[in-house]
């Protein structure tokens, strides 16, 4: 069997390694970029935490910060336009997922025009040309998507969260400066840190799993489990950075390998009532977990080891329950919502929302063979 990893030319880590960001204008000769952000990370003074050494060194640039925290259609389009009027030559990044996946499709249509529609980018889109240099710089700890393939972005027509996987459109550039995750709201803290432990077990138990990412998995569920409470609900800045880590961690994993069902569930969500994306997986990744350990009791004794549980002894029935309560009471700890019902989901949108789950890309990755029926019992269970 062949595997392949992809990850990014470059990357920077550590406090104030935004500066960084003139170094590789800089050195790679852009003279034109568009920042893509959103408004209220400008509102807050963390974007131009980045700007003020652009400023400084000069460099040319136009922000585009119209996108929604679920990006659509249209959302691309606006920041398309806006390259292309000017005739940038490279896109910074900065925030969360909702602005690295919205510069990542800005900057594959800016090298593929025929994708212009954006719906076409659907799947995994046969694109020729890599995308227009991206520079990412997250200002959460969750998504990584500075680093992975991925992005993801709303068809409000369909009613759709389009998963797009790409190789030419990840980053040349990452930089991961927990200075600029410092002023999180706790809310938000706790929903992108819990999307990132989702993705560090998801990642390890997927089908596709192999050695390599397995490592990455490992590491990141246990920097994260030990970690985000105090990154939190106590803003510690070593638990902050170590938590940023994790989650760029986590990305070099999970890109290589795919996700499952709880990323599918969750996009359904997103689709239909905008739940944050975070949240989501949040709220659905013990009920998934419950559910797949039956074809992987083994993996569970590794991850609750990772979390540093104690696991000798257990039956696998037992080692998967121990596993899945640690995950529920971290969630607990963190103020996650705990049901479908809490966030304002009509439990006659369950069979809908399974419906489409059942077609997402991630869903082929999940460890254990799912139907449209098991995912409606996993959402009734959640509700």
């Amino acid at each position: 069997m062949i595997n392949r990893i992809v990850l990014n030319e470059t990357s920077y880590f550590g406090r104030e390694s935004r500066a960084k960001v003139v170094d590789e204008v800089q050195a790679r000769g852009f003279k034109k970029l568009l920042v893509v952000t959103d408004r209220a990370l400008m509102d807050a003074g963390v974007t131009q935490m980045v700007l003020d050494y652009l400023d400084k060194a000069e460099i040319t640039y136009f922000i585009y910060d119209g996108l929604k925290p679920n990006p659509n259609v249209k959302n691309v389009q606006d920041g398309l336009m806006m390259a292309q009027i000017n005739n940038v030559d490279a896109i910074v990044a900065i925030g969360g997922g909702s602005s690295i996946d919205t510069a990542k499709a800005i900057g594959i249509i800016m090298t593929n025009p025929e994708f212009g529609d954006v719906v076409s980018l659907d799947g995994v889109a046969n694109t020729k040309n890599k995308s227009l240099p991206i520079i990412a710089l997250p200002t959460t700890a969750g998504t990584a998507a500075e680093v992975t393939i991925n992005y993801v972005i709303t068809d409000e027509i369909r009613t759709k969260k389009m998963v797009c996987v790409d190789v030419h459109d990840i980053p040349i550039v990452a930089i991961i400066d927990p200075d600029l995750m410092q002023g999180m709201p706790k809310s938000l803290a706790a929903a992108t840190g819990m999307d990132a432990l989702t993705h560090a077990m998801e990642g390890y138990i997927t089908k596709a799993a192999w050695l390599i990412p397995d490592m990455f998995h490992i590491n990141a569920m246990s920097l994260i489990y030990k970690n985000l409470e105090q990154a939190v609900n106590e803003k510690d800045p070593y638990a902050i950075e170590q938590v940023g880590y994790a989650q760029y961690i986590a990305g070099m994993g999970f890109s290589n390998v795919g996700l499952g069902i709880v990323h599918s569930m969750a996009h359904s969500l997103g689709a239909y009532f905008d739940t944050p994306h975070g949240e989501a997986n949040a709220l659905l990744l013990p009920h998934v977990l419950k559910f797949n350990g039956k074809s992987c009791p083994e993996l569970f004794r590794n991850m609750g080891n990772a979390f540093g549980l104690d696991m000798a002894n257990t039956t696998d029935e037992e080692a998967v329950d121990k596993v899945v309560e640690a995950v529920k009471e971290l969630s607990k700890k963190l103020n996650i919502p705990q049901t479908l019902r809490e966030i304002g989901v009509p439990e006659e949108m369950l069979p809908t929302l399974a419906n489409q789950a059942i077609n997402d890309a991630c869903t082929p990755g999940n460890p254990r063979d799912v139907t449209v029926e098991d995912i409606i019992e996993i959402y009734k269970e959640a509700y």
